[in-house]
């Protein structure tokens, strides 16, 4: 491919040859000089040579070789002029090295004859049929070229439609990525894991193909998705001091054990012990009055203990192992730790920290034990109110604003509209994204989030929204004697739902059969493949907002006092945070994963060490039936429950 000099229409030598592998993306970078003072410029294109003509309007022309055309006018006002330009071919000897031409049968070509170039009605750039239209019309146009002239309108007009269906293809591929489900269990080699801990993964942290389908009219705009990286700018505030006493009166055990509520490590089964069963409200209480929100928002008194209490009895409705108010108390003093000693707090407004508070308050208010999965396969009262879609985590949300809209529980009534509005919002997008269908694309999205400069274009929801998922499945990063403990309400919770799955004659859901569960695989699987990449991206979130919320050297006038960290007190935000370290957030959870995932692994060594010896035996006395299989796995329930009384001795001992 060879030009006689440098044009100003973008058809150089350079240019030419970069695209000369690809037939639209050559013919557009003709189309874009349309309107440029050239005099000629000579190309190669699939074995023919061709000549572009162009002139301005003020120069005449001879008919019999150029075609004079009007220019229209572009869309960023360039091209208001008129001028002419045409397209003639010359024969060339020379052909494309590697390249053959097109091998198209009788159909194709009457096609192609057929086509009209000018033709105006052509269907929208992002309907079904829009791609084939486009590539009849660039073929037809690349012989035409090969014939003879082809006017510089038609020229403009098919390039033009090709270009807006090759955007609308790309946008819809980019969204589509975004948004896929595939995740890292793709990449897992199939031994890498067992296939019930597969499976398990498999179904509850990904979304299913029929419900993840995307309406074709949500496709995403180049200036929408601009907009929504700049946006989120938000204004700090300082908290006020508590003037007024504290309304609830906690017992002394229980004020002393949340004289610990700032550790990693806080035992929240103490907690239930000392207050009685009443974790959550004891907690909630003492986290909203350390933060100056019950004076802020001025809650009132009587109705905050109404709402707390209602809400504890809820979180006990269902009797759970697992999903109970031991739980959200878990959840609650996790995110406390996440703003209080990360610097999380410095970057959030009055109305986020509340509404932080509140989704890990409320985000598993009247769990019923089971999983969406299960609502979905029984056909349940819920799954139909909610189109099988995030069945619990919606009636959570539902159920808990409709306790806050009864007169006795409404500790929001003294919020503005605008305030509400905004702690809706808030509340409702973080517990949708604790439903672990959406798992991977949540990690997905953040780290996409965290190429961003500066947290100035950071979707604080978003952001939260992980901060309070990776609250929900923390307990494997907390110290052993809790995450084992932690472990065995999980499983029972499962194992329930499995004997339900059993008298509707449902299949058992993975990990839910109490004779078939490989329980120590299935932890480090979950610690490998959720709990792991989970914490390391929460932690590379939170690095980045501490480097940009607090003061590398704060002053002597603003570091806290002494009484502001007293239980029941209110607290300023703090300048320097124990949990940060130069501008980098420490990481307690990073060697417990380690920890425990070594204990899981040497539990699972030892299960399959037991299983192959008493496969052999069986093997040996011809006994395989399946009471002999149900005894060995009684059999390595034992050992595994003395193992586990063994270290709880050894601990207590220490």
């Amino acid at each position: 491919m060879a030009a006689s000099r440098p044009t100003t229409m973008g058809v150089t030598k350079e240019n030419l040859h970069k695209s000369n592998s690809d037939p639209v993306r050559r013919v557009r970078h003709h189309a874009k000089g349309r309107a440029a003072s050239v005099s000629k410029c000579y190309l190669t294109l699939d074995g023919y040579s061709y000549v572009i003509v162009a002139s301005p309007p003020e120069r005449k022309k001879d008919a019999l070789e150029e075609a004079a055309i009007t220019q229209p006018g572009s869309k960023n006002g360039q091209l208001a002029k008129q001028g002419s330009l045409t397209i003639l071919r010359r024969s060339s000897s020379r052909s494309l090295s590697g390249r053959g031409s097109r091998v198209s049968s009788h159909s194709d070509d009457d096609l192609l004859d057929a086509a009209d170039l000018a033709q105006d009605a052509l269907p929208s750039a992002d309907n079904p049929d829009a791609c084939e239209k486009a590539a009849l019309r660039l073929r037809s146009l690349l012989r035409a070229l090969q014939k003879g002239e082809v006017a510089a309108s038609v020229l403009q007009q098919n390039l033009q439609y090709a270009a807006e269906v090759l955007e609308s293809t790309f946008l819809d591929d980019s969204r589509r990525q975004v948004g896929e489900e595939d995740d890292e269990l793709s990449e897992v080699e199939p031994d890498a894991v067992p296939q019930e801990v597969r499976e398990w993964l498999a179904s509850t942290f990904t979304r299913q193909l029929s419900t993840a389908r995307r309406r074709t009219d949500e496709k995403p705009k180049f200036r929408s998705v601009a907009n929504a990286i700049r946006a989120g700018i938000f204004v700090e505030r300082i908290y006020r001091r508590l003037s007024s006493a504290t309304f609830l009166h906690l017992p002394p055990e229980v004020t002393k054990i949340l004289k610990r509520v700032d550790d990693w490590d806080f035992n929240v089964w103490s907690l239930h012990e000392a207050s009685t069963n009443t974790p959550l409200r004891c907690l909630s209480y003492e986290l909203l009055n350390r933060y100056g929100l019950l004076h802020k928002f001025k809650m009132p008194p009587a109705t905050l203990e109404t709402f707390l209490t209602q809400v504890e009895n809820g979180y006990q409705k269902f009797k759970n192992p697992y999903h109970n108010n031991v739980h959200a108390a878990d959840v609650l003093q996790t995110m406390h730790y996440m703003l209080s000693q990360t610097g999380l707090m410095n970057w959030l407004n009055d109305i986020e920290i509340l509404a932080t508070l509140m989704a890990a308050i409320i985000h598993d208010y009247e769990h019923t034990g089971t999983t969406n999965n299960f609502h979905v396969m029984s056909g349940s009262e819920t799954a139909l109110l909610y189109n099988d879609r995030a069945v619990l985590e919606n009636h959570h949300i539902c159920a808990a604003f409709r306790l806050l809209r009864g007169e006795e529980s409404n500790v929001l009534i003294n919020l503005s509209k605008e305030e509400y509005r905004e702690f809706r919002s808030l509340v409702i997008e973080m517990v949708l994204a604790t439903d672990m269908s959406s798992h991977f694309q949540q990690i997905k999205a953040l780290k996409a989030m965290l190429t961003i400069p500066d947290t100035s274009g950071f979707d604080k929801s978003k952001a939260l929204s992980l901060v309070l998922h990776c609250c929900d499945i923390s307990h494997p990063s907390k110290e052993w004697s809790l995450h084992e403990r932690w472990t065995t309400q999980l499983l029972e919770e499962f194992f329930r739902q499995g004997d339900k799955e059993r008298e509707l004659g449902l299949p058992y859901s993975p990990l839910c059969d109490r004779n078939n569960t490989l329980v120590a695989e299935s932890q480090i699987g979950f610690i490998d493949f959720i709990v792991e990449p989970s914490m390391a991206v929460c932690g590379d979130l939170l690095d980045k907002v501490a480097a940009l919320s607090i003061p590398a050297t704060p002053p002597i006038s603003e570091e806290p006092q002494k009484q502001q960290n007293e239980p029941g007190g209110p607290i300023k935000r703090p300048v320097r945070p124990s949990g940060v370290v130069g501008t980098e957030v420490r990481r307690p959870w990073q060697d417990h994963l380690a920890t425990n995932k070594t204990r899981w692994k040497e539990r699972a060594a030892k299960d399959a060490e037991l299983r192959a010896e008493l496969a052999l035996a069986s093997n040996v006395n011809g006994d395989t039936t399946a009471n002999q299989s149900e005894d060995n796995e009684n059999v390595i329930k034992e050992e595994d429950e003395k193992d586990i009384i063994n270290e709880a001795n050894e601990e207590s001992a220490e």
